[in-house]
């Protein structure tokens, strides 16, 4: 592999020439090697699936770096973009650190790698049927609140902007 560093002729080209390709690194040099061949590439049952989800997280990235400021203010300052943060995003659900019951309301301590979006606490019966459910309300750092009367089983789904959920109960 050729690396360029302030040549006229090749400076700020990018894409493939031929047998050719060029490529433009972060420190302004431009590197050169050949055409890399796949013609003979078989990918496992294991890599096509993975293949899939990426392509499906980067659809969500396209349009959720536009959409969600969030992920802007994320890469302000950094050398990441918004598509690099809703990407990771999307591969990142969020987690349920803890359950937490006091006499009259659930707390439930959520925490994701960009914004919990929304959690749901529900509390069932002993045969399993919802007796109560509510969306929590955002309290102090990463905690959600929800009142309720009710007793019986705690299960707790946090959601995050991507539409991953995590469920946990207690």
């Amino acid at each position: 592999m050729a690396k360029a560093v302030r040549n006229v002729v090749i400076r700020g080209i990018s894409g493939n020439i031929g047998e050719l390709v060029f490529r433009q690194m972060p420190d302004g040099s431009t590197r050169i090697s050949a055409k890399p061949d796949f013609s003979s590439r078989k990918f496992s049952k294991g890599q096509k699936n993975h293949q899939g989800r990426f392509r499906e997280a980067a659809a969500y990235a396209r349009q959720a770096a536009r959409t969600q400021p969030i992920y802007a203010q994320l890469a302000a300052g950094t050398v990441q973009s918004p598509y690099n943060w809703a990407l990771s995003d999307w591969f990142h659900p969020p987690v349920i650190q803890g359950i937490e019951r006091t006499e009259d309301r659930v707390r439930v301590h959520a925490t994701d790698n960009v914004l919990v979006a929304k959690v749901v606490i529900s509390i069932l019966d002993e045969e399993g049927n919802v007796v109560e459910k509510g969306e929590g309300i955002k309290g102090e750092g990463d905690w959600w609140e929800v009142v309720c009367a009710a007793g019986g089983k705690i299960v707790a789904e946090a959601w995050d902007l991507a539409g991953n959920v995590t469920k946990k109960d207690s």
